[in-house]
Protein backbone atom coordinates (compact mmCIF):
# COMPACT_ATOMS: atom_id res chain seq x y z
CA UNK A 1 0.00 0.00 0.00
CA UNK A 2 1.40 3.26 -1.16
CA UNK A 3 2.73 5.17 2.38
CA UNK A 4 0.11 8.15 1.91
CA UNK A 5 -3.05 5.94 1.25
CA UNK A 6 -1.72 3.81 4.22
CA UNK A 7 -1.36 7.14 6.37
CA UNK A 8 -4.82 8.09 5.83
CA UNK A 9 -6.39 4.58 6.53
CA UNK A 10 -4.59 4.81 9.90
CA UNK A 11 -5.60 8.68 10.24
CA UNK A 12 -9.25 7.51 9.75
CA UNK A 13 -9.10 4.67 12.32
CA UNK A 14 -7.52 7.17 14.79
CA UNK A 15 -10.08 9.73 13.97
CA UNK A 16 -12.60 6.88 14.68
CA UNK A 17 -11.14 5.96 17.85
CA UNK A 18 -11.50 9.58 18.89
CA UNK A 19 -14.82 10.19 18.03
CA UNK A 20 -15.94 7.03 19.89
CA UNK A 21 -14.53 8.77 23.06
CA UNK A 22 -15.92 11.87 21.75
CA UNK A 23 -19.39 10.27 21.90
CA UNK A 24 -19.44 7.73 24.36
CA UNK A 25 -17.23 9.40 26.94
CA UNK A 26 -17.46 13.47 26.70
CA UNK A 27 -21.32 13.63 25.44
CA UNK A 28 -23.38 10.62 26.75
CA UNK A 29 -21.61 9.71 30.03
CA UNK A 30 -20.00 12.63 31.17
CA UNK A 31 -22.14 15.90 29.41
CA UNK A 32 -25.78 14.29 29.86
CA UNK A 33 -25.22 11.17 32.04
CA UNK A 34 -26.94 9.20 30.05
CA UNK A 35 -24.79 6.11 30.94
CA UNK A 36 -22.18 5.37 33.76
CA UNK A 37 -19.04 3.47 33.03
CA UNK A 38 -16.55 1.12 35.32
CA UNK A 39 -13.96 3.02 37.30
CA UNK A 40 -11.45 0.73 34.64
CA UNK A 41 -13.36 1.70 31.66
CA UNK A 42 -13.94 5.31 32.41
CA UNK A 43 -10.25 5.93 32.91
CA UNK A 44 -9.78 3.66 29.49
CA UNK A 45 -11.48 6.37 27.53
CA UNK A 46 -9.86 9.37 29.40
CA UNK A 47 -6.18 7.99 28.58
CA UNK A 48 -7.60 7.52 24.74
CA UNK A 49 -9.57 11.02 25.00
CA UNK A 50 -6.26 12.59 25.63
CA UNK A 51 -3.76 10.77 23.45
CA UNK A 52 -6.02 10.94 20.36
CA UNK A 53 -8.25 14.91 20.98
CA UNK A 54 -5.81 16.57 23.98
CA UNK A 55 -9.94 17.36 24.98
CA UNK A 56 -9.83 18.56 28.58
CA UNK A 57 -13.96 16.88 29.56
CA UNK A 58 -15.25 19.10 31.50
CA UNK A 59 -14.40 21.71 29.00
CA UNK A 60 -16.00 19.69 26.44
CA UNK A 61 -18.76 19.06 28.92
CA UNK A 62 -18.89 22.87 29.57
CA UNK A 63 -19.37 24.26 25.90
CA UNK A 64 -21.71 21.43 24.99
CA UNK A 65 -24.23 22.44 28.25
CA UNK A 66 -23.89 25.65 27.23
CA UNK A 67 -25.21 24.53 23.32
CA UNK A 68 -28.11 22.70 25.08
CA UNK A 69 -28.89 25.62 27.23
CA UNK A 70 -29.07 27.81 23.95
CA UNK A 71 -29.52 25.74 21.02
CA UNK A 72 -29.87 27.79 17.92
CA UNK A 73 -30.96 31.34 20.12
CA UNK A 74 -28.01 33.54 21.24
CA UNK A 75 -25.59 32.48 23.50
CA UNK A 76 -24.96 29.49 21.53
CA UNK A 77 -21.29 28.54 21.19
CA UNK A 78 -21.35 27.27 16.98
CA UNK A 79 -24.99 27.61 15.76
CA UNK A 80 -24.96 27.82 11.96
CA UNK A 81 -28.41 29.00 11.89
CA UNK A 82 -26.78 31.92 13.44
CA UNK A 83 -23.15 32.23 12.29
CA UNK A 84 -23.90 30.54 9.09
CA UNK A 85 -23.31 27.31 7.90
CA UNK A 86 -19.54 27.83 6.46
CA UNK A 87 -18.27 29.72 9.90
CA UNK A 88 -19.48 26.63 12.01
CA UNK A 89 -18.60 24.03 9.62
CA UNK A 90 -14.84 25.60 8.83
CA UNK A 91 -14.03 27.70 12.08
CA UNK A 92 -15.94 25.05 14.58
CA UNK A 93 -12.94 24.55 16.74
CA UNK A 94 -11.83 28.14 16.81
CA UNK A 95 -15.81 28.59 18.57
CA UNK A 96 -14.89 25.80 20.20
CA UNK A 97 -12.03 26.81 21.68
CA UNK A 98 -13.88 30.46 22.43
CA UNK A 99 -15.90 29.43 25.11
CA UNK A 100 -13.95 26.23 26.37
CA UNK A 101 -11.27 29.30 27.60
CA UNK A 102 -14.11 31.24 29.43
CA UNK A 103 -13.11 29.48 32.98
CA UNK A 104 -16.15 30.91 34.32
CA UNK A 105 -18.31 29.06 31.87
CA UNK A 106 -16.78 26.44 32.63
CA UNK A 107 -17.27 26.87 36.40
CA UNK A 108 -20.98 27.10 35.69
CA UNK A 109 -21.63 24.08 33.48
CA UNK A 110 -19.57 21.62 34.54
CA UNK A 111 -19.26 21.90 38.38
CA UNK A 112 -19.51 18.08 38.76
CA UNK A 113 -16.14 17.68 37.27
CA UNK A 114 -13.70 19.53 39.30
CA UNK A 115 -9.99 19.08 38.00
CA UNK A 116 -8.52 15.86 40.33
CA UNK A 117 -4.52 15.27 40.62
CA UNK A 118 -4.49 13.10 37.26
CA UNK A 119 -5.73 16.43 35.42
CA UNK A 120 -2.97 18.39 37.08
CA UNK A 121 -0.40 16.21 36.37
CA UNK A 122 -1.64 15.08 33.14
CA UNK A 123 -4.94 15.65 31.52
CA UNK A 124 -4.69 19.24 31.29
CA UNK A 125 -1.77 19.40 29.38
CA UNK A 126 -3.26 19.12 25.72
CA UNK A 127 0.30 18.83 23.88
CA UNK A 128 2.08 16.13 25.74
CA UNK A 129 -1.25 13.87 25.27
CA UNK A 130 -0.84 14.56 21.79
CA UNK A 131 2.76 14.28 21.81
CA UNK A 132 2.22 10.95 23.09
CA UNK A 133 -0.34 9.73 20.50
CA UNK A 134 2.04 10.80 17.70
CA UNK A 135 4.71 9.26 18.76
CA UNK A 136 3.01 5.67 19.24
CA UNK A 137 2.21 6.38 15.03
CA UNK A 138 5.72 6.98 14.40
CA UNK A 139 7.31 4.13 16.53
CA UNK A 140 4.17 1.82 15.01
CA UNK A 141 4.51 3.08 11.43
CA UNK A 142 7.76 4.76 10.79
CA UNK A 143 8.26 8.88 11.11
CA UNK A 144 6.88 9.41 7.68
CA UNK A 145 3.42 7.36 7.77
CA UNK A 146 2.94 8.25 11.37
CA UNK A 147 2.96 11.57 11.02
CA UNK A 148 1.11 11.81 7.89
CA UNK A 149 -1.90 9.69 9.95
CA UNK A 150 -1.49 12.20 12.37
CA UNK A 151 -2.44 15.39 10.38
CA UNK A 152 -5.26 13.45 8.03
CA UNK A 153 -6.44 12.19 11.57
CA UNK A 154 -6.63 16.43 12.72
CA UNK A 155 -8.57 17.06 9.35
CA UNK A 156 -10.71 14.36 9.72
CA UNK A 157 -11.81 14.42 13.58
CA UNK A 158 -12.00 18.03 13.87
CA UNK A 159 -13.93 18.34 10.12
CA UNK A 160 -16.71 15.64 11.42
CA UNK A 161 -17.01 17.00 14.88
CA UNK A 162 -17.70 20.19 12.81
CA UNK A 163 -20.71 18.60 10.39
CA UNK A 164 -21.70 17.67 13.96
CA UNK A 165 -22.57 21.18 15.03
CA UNK A 166 -23.08 22.01 11.44
CA UNK A 167 -24.86 19.90 8.93
CA UNK A 168 -26.59 18.62 12.09
CA UNK A 169 -28.58 21.75 12.65
CA UNK A 170 -28.69 23.34 8.72
CA UNK A 171 -29.42 20.27 7.04
CA UNK A 172 -31.24 16.67 7.14
CA UNK A 173 -34.57 14.87 8.75
CA UNK A 174 -36.63 16.55 11.63
CA UNK A 175 -38.52 13.88 13.30
CA UNK A 176 -38.75 16.01 16.26
CA UNK A 177 -39.92 19.64 16.98
CA UNK A 178 -36.40 21.29 17.35
CA UNK A 179 -34.01 23.06 15.53
CA UNK A 180 -31.18 19.82 14.59
CA UNK A 181 -31.27 17.42 12.19
CA UNK A 182 -30.61 13.91 11.65
CA UNK A 183 -28.14 12.53 8.81
CA UNK A 184 -28.17 8.60 8.70
CA UNK A 185 -24.80 8.91 6.95
CA UNK A 186 -23.28 11.32 9.06
CA UNK A 187 -24.07 8.89 12.02
CA UNK A 188 -22.53 6.24 10.13
CA UNK A 189 -18.87 8.74 10.40
CA UNK A 190 -19.70 10.30 13.80
CA UNK A 191 -20.80 6.71 15.61
CA UNK A 192 -24.47 7.87 16.00
CA UNK A 193 -23.66 11.70 16.31
CA UNK A 194 -25.47 12.62 12.70
CA UNK A 195 -28.72 11.20 14.32
CA UNK A 196 -28.69 14.83 15.65
CA UNK A 197 -32.62 15.76 15.64
CA UNK A 198 -33.33 12.36 18.11
CA UNK A 199 -30.48 13.73 20.74
CA UNK A 200 -31.96 17.10 20.92
CA UNK A 201 -35.54 15.63 21.60
CA UNK A 202 -34.00 12.96 23.90
CA UNK A 203 -30.60 14.58 25.48
CA UNK A 204 -30.45 11.85 28.05
CA UNK A 205 -30.79 8.82 26.01
CA UNK A 206 -28.00 6.93 25.45
CA UNK A 207 -29.48 5.46 22.69
CA UNK A 208 -29.70 8.02 19.57
CA UNK A 209 -31.67 5.74 17.16
CA UNK A 210 -35.07 6.05 18.03
CA UNK A 211 -36.62 5.54 14.75
CA UNK A 212 -37.23 1.81 12.72
CA UNK A 213 -34.60 2.67 10.08
CA UNK A 214 -31.99 4.04 12.30
CA UNK A 215 -28.77 3.03 13.01
CA UNK A 216 -26.36 4.06 16.34
CA UNK A 217 -22.89 2.73 15.75
CA UNK A 218 -22.27 4.27 19.38
CA UNK A 219 -24.98 1.83 20.78
CA UNK A 220 -23.68 -1.20 19.67
CA UNK A 221 -20.43 -0.54 21.96
CA UNK A 222 -22.48 0.64 24.61
CA UNK A 223 -24.62 -2.05 24.90
CA UNK A 224 -21.45 -4.58 24.58
CA UNK A 225 -20.27 -2.74 27.52
CA UNK A 226 -23.49 -2.99 29.42
CA UNK A 227 -23.62 -7.21 28.60
CA UNK A 228 -20.03 -7.08 30.07
CA UNK A 229 -21.07 -5.02 33.33
CA UNK A 230 -19.00 -2.20 32.60
CA UNK A 231 -21.29 0.25 31.96
CA UNK A 232 -25.04 0.74 33.38
CA UNK A 233 -27.87 2.72 31.02
CA UNK A 234 -29.28 5.29 32.94
CA UNK A 235 -32.63 5.62 31.79
CA UNK A 236 -34.43 1.92 30.32
CA UNK A 237 -36.76 4.27 28.44
CA UNK A 238 -36.48 7.40 26.11
CA UNK A 239 -37.75 10.68 27.36
CA UNK A 240 -38.70 13.04 24.50
CA UNK A 241 -38.56 16.40 25.69
CA UNK A 242 -41.82 18.44 25.02
CA UNK A 243 -41.69 20.88 21.73
CA UNK A 244 -40.82 24.73 21.82
CA UNK A 245 -43.11 27.17 23.10
CA UNK A 246 -44.58 29.19 20.74
CA UNK A 247 -42.28 31.97 20.95
CA UNK A 248 -39.67 29.79 20.14
CA UNK A 249 -37.66 29.60 23.49
CA UNK A 250 -35.81 25.93 23.92
CA UNK A 251 -38.58 25.45 26.50
CA UNK A 252 -38.44 21.34 25.37
CA UNK A 253 -34.97 20.76 25.89
CA UNK A 254 -34.88 22.92 28.82
CA UNK A 255 -37.54 19.79 30.32
CA UNK A 256 -34.99 17.57 29.21
CA UNK A 257 -32.04 18.97 30.48
CA UNK A 258 -33.39 21.45 33.07
CA UNK A 259 -33.44 18.93 36.32
CA UNK A 260 -29.99 17.85 35.44
CA UNK A 261 -28.70 21.15 34.71
CA UNK A 262 -29.54 22.21 37.49
CA UNK A 263 -28.45 20.26 39.85
CA UNK A 264 -25.16 20.26 38.54
CA UNK A 265 -24.96 23.33 38.31
CA UNK A 266 -25.63 23.68 42.44
CA UNK A 267 -22.88 21.25 42.48
CA UNK A 268 -25.47 18.47 43.50
CA UNK A 269 -25.92 14.79 42.17
CA UNK A 270 -27.75 12.97 39.10
CA UNK A 271 -31.54 13.77 39.11
CA UNK A 272 -33.46 11.20 36.89
CA UNK A 273 -35.82 12.91 34.30
CA UNK A 274 -38.52 15.27 35.42
CA UNK A 275 -42.31 15.00 34.88
CA UNK A 276 -42.16 17.64 31.58
CA UNK A 277 -41.33 14.65 29.57
CA UNK A 278 -43.19 11.27 28.11
CA UNK A 279 -41.68 8.02 27.57
CA UNK A 280 -40.67 6.45 23.93
CA UNK A 281 -40.46 3.09 23.10
CA UNK A 282 -38.01 1.09 25.61
CA UNK A 283 -34.29 0.91 25.01
CA UNK A 284 -33.41 -2.35 23.34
Amino acid sequence: MPPVLLALVIGFVISQLGIVCTTIFLHRALSHRALTLSPGVRQVFRFVTWITTGIRPRQWVAVHRKHHAFTDVEGDPHSPLLLGFWKVQLGNVFLYRKVARDGENTRKYARDLPPDRLDRVLYDHAFIGLGIGVAILCLAFGWQVGLMAAGFHVVIYLSLNAAVNAVGHYYGKKTYDNTARNNQWLAWLTAGEGLHNNHHAAPTSARLALGRHEIDPGWWIISALVRTKQATVRLSDVRLARPRTPDGAPAGEAAAEGPLATTLASGGGEQTAGTDQESAPALR
